[in-house]
């Protein structure tokens, strides 16, 4: 009776650790997948024109590329795509949006509106294009920034009051981050710009990545913008000239 004794209570000693291995292998399971897991780079879409585009200059050198490099030195692993095209309006922008978030981006990037001011169209039309996209884009983004211009004095005061409001309203009603001026620092310096005087060389994009990184930085960790869980991606070339 005394071994049998002995032999029953090893026997609930070992069912004992077994049940305690077991919960603690399924506990370590998730630890494991998580440790193992490799998120895919943040996806950053810049819907633009020439500005975003890289007009006159090669790939690397253009705006996305160019803050792609800036964000990943800053630790972040990121991915942007050049949805820029040259002589691109609101109207245009707006009319192709759709292509552009099918794969919904993370964060998108809207800097539109320059050429909409140089060929003096209506700021209302200008307006209601970006609110459009603006209100389709948050719809599709985890986050959607506002990346203003300014019009000249040549077009005229009144012009020009009625055209630089449309940014500030619509990043108020919308409650998205504004970058307010999307050539601060660049615009009228001609070292920093293409022989036409209007767009940057590959100097002035490097100043405005320098001045729009932390800016960005500021709103992608205040607003707790991470890197979601791994799925497939697609570049989108730059537009075309």
């Amino acid at each position: 009776m005394h071994h049998l004794a002995n032999y029953t209570q090893n026997i609930h000693y070992l069912i004992r650790f077994v049940r305690q291995l077991v919960c603690l292998t399924f506990m370590a399971i998730p630890l494991l997948a998580c440790r193992g897991a490799e998120p895919r780079p943040l996806t950053i879409t810049v819907l633009g024109d020439s500005l975003t585009a890289g007009y006159g200059l090669d790939g690397d050198s253009a705006f996305p590329a160019q803050l792609q490099t800036a964000l990943r030195e800053a630790g972040w692993p990121v991915t942007v795509i050049n949805a820029g095209v040259s002589g691109d309006t609101t109207a245009a922008g707006r009319a192709r949006l759709d292509w552009v978030l099918q794969e919904a981006p993370d964060v998108l990037i809207i800097q539109l509106g320059a050429n909409d001011m140089l060929r003096g169209l209506p700021p209302e039309r200008a307006r209601n294009n970006l609110d459009d996209i603006i209100t389709r884009g948050k719809s599709r983004a985890t986050q959607v920034i506002l990346a203003g211009m300014q019009a000249p004095l040549n077009l005229g005061l009144a012009y020009r009051r009625e055209f630089n409001r449309i940014y500030p309203d619509l990043a108020e009603k919308h409650d998205i981050p504004l970058y307010p001026f999307f050539l601060e620092g660049v615009a009228r310096k001609s070292e920093l710009n293409l022989d036409d005087g209007i767009h940057p060389n590959a100097q002035g994009i490097q100043e405005i990545v320098r001045r729009f990184t932390p800016f960005l930085l500021r709103h992608l960790n205040a607003d707790s913008v991470s890197p979601p869980t791994p799925t497939a991606s697609r570049m989108i070339s730059p537009g075309r000239m």
